[in-house]
Order: structure tokens, then C-alpha cells, then sequence
């Protein structure tokens, strides 16, 4: 691009050309910005400027750049999509529906599924550098609900008598109602990874840590249980929250940060949050916070953009699969 928008405001106005869109996209998609034809991979082809797609002169097909991304089949143009990302990932507590079908002018419905499809682009999986001999990671979980003040009466009586009926010794669901996410974060790269998981037991939260922590590393936890035994693979240490919260370079405060402005979001901008599509808002916010202004990087809101747009390619998300209606017949 010869120039790059600095702020929502130059974005808007770079954007409201529609073919500045495409090829920005385009330019981010493809290497080198040369379109890919979906179809049979052929690179050479030719552009049919009034209806701002091109035709593969290979299999003679056409496609649009926003085939084989999450804008496809999307009635909706660039110009909003773009100014939707450029919110969702340089707002700090992220960006609700209703503050996208007021700012873009779309129906809130159409924005919330919007949102959701921008989330699965800002998905990513493990670190790039899962450590080893030297390395130093935090481990974490938290567990994400409502607070029972809140509650009906019907549904706190409900989760009063499921935490009365089995002994806190049986039950790996210490907080029932209540989602579970854990986070490793990496010292090394100042990156946290984080994920919904079923429960806290042993045997779920270890096998996340082996999956995205080499051998040897430094690991730093609390004195939950399920951490017990990861001497086998890893230098543990361990940390008592009832008697300190820091001791030398043993602590969980990384992770307690990145807890704070999950929760913050979710809380202030989100609100209600089913579970089912509680890790999409928690990829959301590792995003933001893995490309954060810090003294290692000095990513600025240009860059996150740039970064979450060359990540829209090869994802779909139809809106059947996102409400759970995939193989039901409409009529």
C-alpha cells in the first residue's frame, strides 16, 4: 500500500474505495499480491474490472477475493468488514455487536456474526517456540460464569445442590456454572496461550502444558493438585497464593494480568457470553494481548490489522456451523 492508515478515521476513509479494499486483501493473501485461482491454484488470469473479481485462464472459473476467506458468501462489503477488524483488534476491551450495528449501519445479528466470523481469523495454535532448557513459562486457569448475586433463584438452587452432592475431594468442578480456561504464557516471547477446557483435572490441564511446552523448561504454577508431578518433565516451582504472591521469579502475575483483562472485556463490553463460544472471545483477547505495544515489539494499530488480515484466508465459518444448526433444514 503507498500509504497506511494510522487510525479509525484515515481507515474509514482509506477503505471507502471499494478496489483499495481488494487489493489491500489481495496484497496481504497472496504472495506478492498476484491472485491464486481457489480452484486449480493457476496464477494466471485476468481481471474483470466491472464486476471486480478475475477469470482463471486455466479452468476458466471466476472468483472474487473474498473466496476462500471468512468474508465468503458475505452480502456485506469490505469497506465495513475492515473498519469491524480494525475495532475488534485495536480496542482494548474489545467491541460488542451493538457498538458494530450502530457505528456500520448493519443489523445487530448481522454484526454479532461478523464478530465471530473476525474471531476465527485471530485464532492461532501453539507458540512459535515451545521452549526448552532456559525457558521460563507461567501456568494458569480461571474459571469464567456468572456471579451468583446475579443469579436467579431457580438456577443458584440448582448449583448449590450440584456442589452439595458430591464431596469436594470427588469433583474435579470445584465451580459449578462456571467455564474453565487455561493459560501458558511464555516469558520468553511475552505470548500466552489460552484455551477452554473441560475440567481441572490432572490429566487435562498436564496434557495441555506437554503439548505446548517442550521438555525442561522452567514452569511456574500455584499448589493446585493438578500440577502435581510435572518435576518428571519440567524444573516446577510452585507458588502459595494464601501465604505470597511473588517470590523471586516464581509467580503467576503474567497470567494473572492477561486473567484481568479477559475478564474485563467480558464483564464490561460482552456482558453474557454463552460457553459454547466462550473461546472465540478468549482467542479474541490473546490476540490483542500477543501483539501488544511492548518494549520487545512496537506493533502499532496498522500493524495488528495488517496481521489479523493476513490471517483470513482459508477459514469459513457459515453461520449453521457457528449456531449449532449444521444438517438441520430450514423452512
Amino acid at each position: 500500500m503507498s500509504e497506511t492508515p494510522k487510525t479509525l478515521q484515515d481507515a474509514i476513509r482509506y477503505f471507502s474505495d471499494e478496489q483499495v479494499c481488494i487489493d489491500t486483501v489481495a496484497s496481504l493473501r497472496w504472495p506478492g499480491g498476484v491472485p491464486t485461482c481457489p480452484a486449480c491454484g493457476n496464477r494466471e488470469h485476468y481481471y474483470l474490472a466491472t464486476q471486480r473479481r478475475w477469470k482463471c485462464k486455466e479452468c476458466w472459473k471466476q472468483f472474487s477475493v473474498k473466496v476462500g476467506t471468512i468474508f465468503e458468501d458475505s452480502p456485506i462489503k469490505l469497506d465495513k468488514w475492515l473498519a469491524a477488524l480494525w475495532m475488534l483488534v485495536n480496542d482494548k476491551n474489545g467491541v460488542s455487536s451493538y457498538e458494530i450495528h450502530r457505528a456500520l449501519g448493519v443489523t445487530q445479528k448481522t454484526a454479532w456474526f461478523m464478530l465471530h466470523r473476525l474471531r476465527y481469523a485471530l485464532s492461532s495454535g501453539s507458540f512459535t517456540a515451545p521452549g526448552g532448557s532456559g525457558s521460563e513459562f507461567e501456568v494458569d486457569e480461571t474459571f469464567i460464569g456468572g456471579k451468583g448475586k446475579n443469579m436467579h433463584k431457580s438456577r443458584k438452587l440448582h448449583i448449590q445442590k450440584v456442589r452439595g452432592a458430591t464431596p469436594n475431594w470427588k469433583s474435579a468442578d470445584v465451580h459449578p456454572g462456571k467455564t474453565v480456561v487455561m493459560g501458558i504464557l511464555s516469558r520468553e516471547e511475552r505470548k500466552v496461550r489460552a484455551s477452554v477446557v473441560p475440567n481441572v483435572k490432572r490429566g487435562t490441564l498436564q496434557k495441555e502444558i506437554l503439548a505446548n511446552v517442550k521438555a525442561g523448561s522452567s514452569i511456574y504454577t500455584d499448589e493446585a493438585v493438578a500440577y502435581d508431578k510435572l518435576a518428571q518433565h519440567y524444573i516446577h516451582e510452585t507458588v502459595n497464593h494464601m501465604d505470597e504472591y511473588v517470590r523471586g521469579k516464581v509467580h503467576t502475575n503474567g497470567l494473572e494480568n492477561f486473567w484481568s483483562l479477559l475478564k474485563r472485556g467480558l464483564n464490561g463490553t460482552y456482558v453474557a457470553v454463552e460457553p459454547f463460544h466462550l473461546f472465540r472471545y478468549v482467542d479474541e483477547q490473546a490476540f490483542r494481548y500477543n501483539n501488544r505495544k511492548t518494549k520487545g515489539q512496537n506493533l502499532n494499530d496498522s500493524d495488528r490489522f495488517n496481521l489479523a488480515l493476513s490471517q483470513v484466508a482459508d477459514k469459513r465459518l457459515t453461520y449453521a456451523e457457528l449456531t449449532g444448526k449444521v444438517g438441520e433444514t430450514s423452512f
